[in-house]
Order: structure tokens, then C-alpha cells, then sequence
């Protein structure tokens, strides 16, 4: 497990967090930067998915 997939996990739970308060204080605004935060996560995670995987491949 490399540093970007920990960092994109760690970006994709915050986003989910804020995106929850965005609904409970009905702000789309925090809503939004939420899911933008959580898609951020997830392109970071999968680009050190890739990363690992081409580490793997050559072992």
C-alpha cells in the first residue's frame, strides 16, 4: 500500500463527511465540495492502485 492510496481513501471518507453535514445544515454548497472532495479520493486511490500494481508487475 503506497502513500496515495492512503491519502485517496482518507480524501474519499472526508468528502462523505462533509457531504452528510451538507444535507444536515442544508448547504448544497458543502454538499457539493463533498462529492468533489470524495471523486478527488477516488482518482488519488486509483492512481496508487495503478501504481502498486505496476510495482507488482515488476518484481
Amino acid at each position: 500500500m503506497n502513500t496515495d492510496q492512503v491519502k485517496g481513501a482518507l480524501k474519499d471518507a472526508a468528502g462523505k463527511v462533509q457531504e452528510k453535514a451538507g444535507e444536515l445544515i442544508n448547504s448544497p454548497e458543502q454538499q457539493a465540495k463533498g462529492i468533489a472532495k470524495q471523486v478527488e479520493g477516488t482518482i488519488q486511490k486509483n492512481y496508487g492502485d495503478v501504481k502498486e500494481n505496476i510495482k507488482d508487475a515488476t518484481r
